[in-house]
């Protein structure tokens, strides 16, 4: 039985040659019923030291993007220590496969992995590696973006409170600023591109595949739906939500009496109310934070005091930090890790509740004996983080420890439950063009054509906004969507969750603590279970069609009239 250890400082600059008598032992090991919970006991372990090295490695290349040593770290693990680490995890699937043996509640990570050896190729190693080297360059553009905004160097995210500011033209100031300084980096952002798709074909043409997509599907383990799927649930899109996002910015057009919506009009109170600003200080915010989730359930509130009092998250927007949003686990530490760009709106907020939910997932996971059953599909760990974001916002109030008075409070409530009906088409945007990517590789080549296609996508399912004169921001769209560059074909995960996350919150209007519980089982099964299964334990259906997604808009428009009417002026 191995003996690793358990503190980070003690593994965290293990290489190669430290790690590689582990594998080796493993791989020279009888395997056979009387040895195997052992053996699997073992390989699980020295998996999630692994990961903990590479989790940490990651996470100081984007605390800090202009660190040079962090940088030099993360690298050197990519291409002296991962392509090893590769080459002998797949010697031990092959083996735990060609054994026959079929450990108990393990069957859905033993699926996985004979797709993971059928699609594995020596070759690809190198490109992964490349590939995560530009996908690092990613972050550094575009963590490098600032602006000079009345004196002051600002970034990008530091920009987005002006957009609620009520005067228009400072609003419509502050976003083509933010344009224009994105768009200076266009030239970089499309050579980027170009070697991140020619490394990806590369991968797939080695495996065989006729497509990178066809490639990334298997690589996702995406067993429970298809491309095709994809199309309908598109298609669901454009038929129920596309409507209703054109009555949601018509609603906001008349309040705000302009002549047309332009994109720096979706952010400010429609009313000309002063912008929503829940907390002053990251203290305030994560203490507001932490009784939100003790009012949710009490365990999982228990998880987030672990994470602040240990010093797991890091949430202040600041210069140099990459950006975006995500929740890292550490499994050995077993703890996760929030990483954010909080700057005092109700969208971090959101995001913390969001991450929160994936954080929750990880601890409820861990009492899974082996990693490998703690894989989940992300069109489930999305469920877990969206649905935590509608699981706690009757916790949003004030009188119930949260943020916001009550007017603030039907304000925060709208602002989101609008913005869900506002990103089922953005996503159909990402998903289709990424498809149209992938299956037409030649043609998108051409950051010409990645316009054009993204341009055209956005007017079918983007609908109800004027960016007339703005067709330059418009088409570039996709150079400001990280997904596309660093975790491809990964966005569909998303919608589809949200349409889970939006029933889970239906059962939760009904019964709370029911709707809790079943939450929370769902979580507890980690990877060990099929999305379909995973979606009914949580109480939803895992759906693409049209009905499902009617039912689901409807519920969130019959709310928001609700809450409409909460804000209305009493006569």
């Amino acid at each position: 039985m191995f003996d690793l250890p358990r503190n980070p400082d003690v593994f965290l600059n293990w290489t190669w040659d430290d790690i590689a008598p582990y594998y080796a032992d493993l791989q020279a090991r009888e395997l056979n019923a009387g040895t195997l919970d052992e053996w699997l006991a073992d390989w699980s372990s020295l998996d999630e030291h692994v990961f903990e090295i590479y989790a940490r490695l990651y996470v100081a290349t984007t605390l800090d993007t202009a660190d040079k040593e962090a940088e030099g770290r993360y690298k050197s693990f990519l291409e002296n220590v991962l392509p090893n680490v590769q080459l002998a995890e797949q010697e031990l699937k092959r083996k735990l496969l060609e054994s026959g043996l079929r450990p108990a509640n393990f069957d859905l990570p033993l699926k996985r992995m004979e797709a993971q050896v059928r699609i594995f190729r020596t070759e690809n190693i190198p490109l992964l590696v490349e590939e995560r080297h530009l996908t690092n360059e990613y972050n550094k553009i575009t963590g490098a973006q600032t602006v000079e905004w009345e004196g002051e160097e600002r970034t990008l995210p530091q920009m987005r409170p002006l957009l609620e500011e009520p005067d228009r033209q400072t609003r419509e100031r502050a976003w083509r600023l933010m344009m224009e300084r994105q768009l200076a980096d266009r030239e970089a952002l499309n050579e980027l591109w170009q070697k991140l798709l020619d490394v990806r074909v590369r991968q797939a043409q080695n495996a065989g595949f006729a497509t990178y997509r066809d490639f990334r599907w298997q690589a996702m383990a995406r067993f429970d739906y298809t491309p095709e799927d994809c199309r309908t649930f598109h298609k669901a899109i454009e038929a129920v939500v596309v409507p209703a996002a054109r009555r949601l910015y018509e609603r906001r057009r008349q309040l705000l009496g302009v002549e047309s919506l332009r994109p720096w009009d979706l952010d400010v109170d429609p009313e000309g109310r002063p912008p929503l600003r829940p907390f002053a200080t990251e203290e305030d915010f994560t203490e507001t934070a932490g009784r939100i989730f003790h009012s949710v359930d009490e365990r999982l509130g228990g998880y987030f005091d672990i994470m602040r009092s240990e010093g797991y998250l890091d949430l202040a927007n600041r210069k140099g930090k990459a950006p975006g949003g995500y929740c890292m686990t550490y499994p050995v530490t077993r703890r996760p890790f929030i990483f954010m760009n909080a700057v005092g709106l109700q969208d971090d907020v959101r995001t913390l509740m969001h991450e929160a939910g994936h954080a929750f997932h990880s601890f409820e996971a861990m009492a899974l004996p082996y990693v490998h059953q703690r894989e989940v599909g992300m069109e489930f760990a999305e469920v877990a983080s969206m649905a935590m974001e509608l699981l706690s916002s009757p916790y949003w109030r004030q009188d119930a420890g949260g943020f916001y008075g009550p007017a603030d409070y039907a304000r925060a409530r709208i602002e989101h439950l609008e913005s869900i009906v506002r990103f089922w088409p953005y996503m159909a945007v990402v998903d289709a063009f990424q498809h149209w990517v992938y299956e037409n590789p030649d043609e998108a080549r051409d950051p010409a054509a990645c316009d054009a296609t993204w341009g055209a996508l956005w007017d079918r399912f983007m609908q109800g906004v004027d960016w007339s004169g703005l067709e330059e921001f418009k088409v570039t769209g996709w150079h400001r969507k990280l997904h596309i560059f660093e975790i491809p074909l990964y966005y569909v995960e998303y919608g589809l969750a949200q349409l889970g996350a939006v029933q889970v919150w239906n059962n939760a209007l009904k019964d709370q603590a029911e709707a809790v519980r079943r939450y929370r089982a769902a979580l507890a099964l980690g990877g060990t279970r099929s999305l379909p299964e995973l979606y009914a334990t949580a109480g939803a259906a895992f759906a693409f069609d049209v009905e499902t997604m009617r039912r689901a808009v409807d519920l969130i428009e019959t709310q928001l009239e609700h809450l409409y009417a909460q804000l209305a002026p009493v006569a």
